[in-house]
């Protein structure tokens, strides 16, 4: 049995179009800062973007990071690949190792896939420790600037987890959809005919 899932623009499309109503990103949760996750939260958090500014008006900026978890990298072993996360690229605001304040944003960290939730938790693990370095500069406690952290994910595969995300960031927690443990092929993965590919997801939508 073929267990590939093969996915459309629109279907993604349409899937977070659906979320943002169904969780009322912008008005239960609006953030002001989203952090996409290379190379697959490109693309949902530029759609996700566009919904989010049709309600506030606003344009909200997109972080980059890169995180490599099934890449192999130069210096990574079998064992490694698929187990430990590689940070290949991380927050930049403005260059001259200058930051932009963390301090008192509503974050949304954006994937396409929360898999065994690891690359997710290193993500968040990893930026928490910027805003408490952050807090620590500006003389608070961890904690006291408000800053908050939410996930956006366009599919959670419903399956064990490698990890667990802290409380306080699964309140903010939002998948655009459940699905079983497959393979997701997803438009930008396309290397061929991407109409053949649509025609295919059309058919097992």
């Amino acid at each position: 049995m073929d267990t590939k899932l093969h996915i459309s623009y629109n279907q993604i499309h349409s899937l977070i179009y659906g979320a943002v109503a169904r969780f009322g990103l912008g008005s239960t949760y609006a953030p002001d800062l989203m952090i996409a996750i290379g190379g697959g939260g490109f693309i949902p958090a530029r759609i996700l973007r566009s919904f989010l500014k049709a309600q506030s008006g606003a344009n909200i900026p997109i972080q980059a990071i890169g995180l490599s978890l099934y890449e192999q990298l130069p210096g990574m072993d079998a064992e490694t690949l698929g187990t430990q996360v590689a940070k290949t690229q991380w927050l930049n605001f403005g260059g001259n190792d200058t930051l932009v304040s963390l301090l008192g944003r509503k974050i949304l960290i954006v994937d396409e896939v929360d898999d065994s939730r690891t690359t997710l938790v290193y993500a968040v693990a990893e930026l928490e420790k910027d805003i408490r370095e952050q807090e620590l500069k500006a003389g608070l406690q961890p904690g006291e600037s408000g800053t908050e952290i939410g996930v956006f994910v366009v599919y959670n595969k419903d399956k064990p987890k490698a990890g667990e995300l802290p409380a306080h960031v699964m309140e903010r927690y939002f998948p655009a959809a459940t699905t079983p443990d497959r393979w997701l092929f997803f438009p930008w993965d396309c290397t061929t005919d991407i109409e053949e590919h649509t025609r295919l997801a059309n058919m097992s939508s």
